[in-house]
């Protein structure tokens, strides 16, 4: 790769509501959209970021034989950014390593923990990688609590509240629909189930006491912590958005600090530091060990 030519990026789901965090983090780093996939017309927003030559695309296949020819031409992509709907992102992600690419995923990396074998295997054919956005990781009050928790020895007490409501779009919308999103806690519990797993170890036992489409809460025995947790996503009577974690009596207060995170975990990957299918595993399992347990 030439050092002195900016990396080149494609992406998809580029009208989705998570792109805008995938954009900025592209231009933060001096990255060049070259291609944008999405089904909607909205795209607009890639005047936002300055991508003015961005090629858009709203059919895969299309999209998918643009790279291909960029590839075969010796101008191919660096990476392709992932943020289409949970069901898309194994499609997706293939694309990108048979595409001469890495992918930057957005999580869950895959719905079913299965699926991440064949992507392993994928890698080493291709010499590809695969990344994910485990942004939870760059949080400085997660990344101060794991520095005041890496030498303890006891359990801990640990209770978790993370409200982030959603209006009636959410059940009309993809996120809505257990095949193509993998459920509530798959779709928006990953974040929260990786940073515990990170800091109090494996997860032994999971209890489920409520499971709707709005509300999924339990309790969730780790190596090191007994976890009461709550993530819900009703809306009305004022409810705000709140991630409230306390440890030990102490109270942690992850509500805010989001809006950097998909730019430092761009900034680690280029730096050679970024997470892979290993270190998304545990999560994906987890989620999928929740969505099976009953109530």
């Amino acid at each position: 790769m030439d050092a002195n030519r900016p990396l080149r990026f494609a992406l998809t789901g580029a009208a989705g509501y998570i792109a805008p965090r995938h954009l900025k983090a592209i231009r933060d780093v001096g990255g060049d959209l070259v291609a944008a996939l999405d089904p909607s017309d909205s795209l607009g927003i890639l005047d936002q970021y300055g991508f003015w030559e961005c090629d858009p695309y709203d059919e895969p296949e299309r999209f998918d034989r643009y790279l291909d020819r960029r590839r075969r031409d010796g101008v191919g992509i660096d990476y392709l950014a992932i943020a289409s709907p949970n069901h898309l992102h194994d499609a997706h992600i293939r694309m990108a390593l048979r595409n001469g690419a890495d992918a930057i995923c957005e999580k869950p990396l895959v719905i079913k923990p299965h699926n991440l074998n064949a992507l392993a295997e994928l890698e080493a054919e291709t010499g590809r990688r695969v990344y994910t956005i485990l942004q939870m990781r760059h949080h400085p009050a997660v990344i101060d609590l794991q520095t005041q928790l890496i030498r303890s020895t006891g359990r801990h007490i640990v209770t978790l509240d993370w409200d982030t409501p959603r209006g009636k779009w959410y059940h009309y919308a993809w996120k809505g629909e257990l095949e193509r999103s993998g459920g509530l806690f798959t779709n928006i519990g990953i974040h929260f189930a990786d940073m515990l797993l990170l800091i109090f170890g494996s997860c032994d036992d999971v209890r489920i006491d409520v499971s709707t489409t709005e509300v999924v809460s339990g309790t969730l025995v780790f190596e090191r912590a007994t976890v009461k947790f709550r993530l819900s996503i009703e809306r009305g009577d004022g409810r705000k958005r709140s991630r409230l974690l306390a440890v030990d009596g102490q109270s942690i207060n992850l509500t805010q600090g989001f809006e950097e995170l998909h730019t430092a975990s761009y900034r680690a990957i280029l730096a050679g530091h970024g997470y892979g299918i290993t270190d998304a595993r545990p999560s994906i399992e987890l989620a999928e060990r929740i969505r099976n347990t009953h109530t």
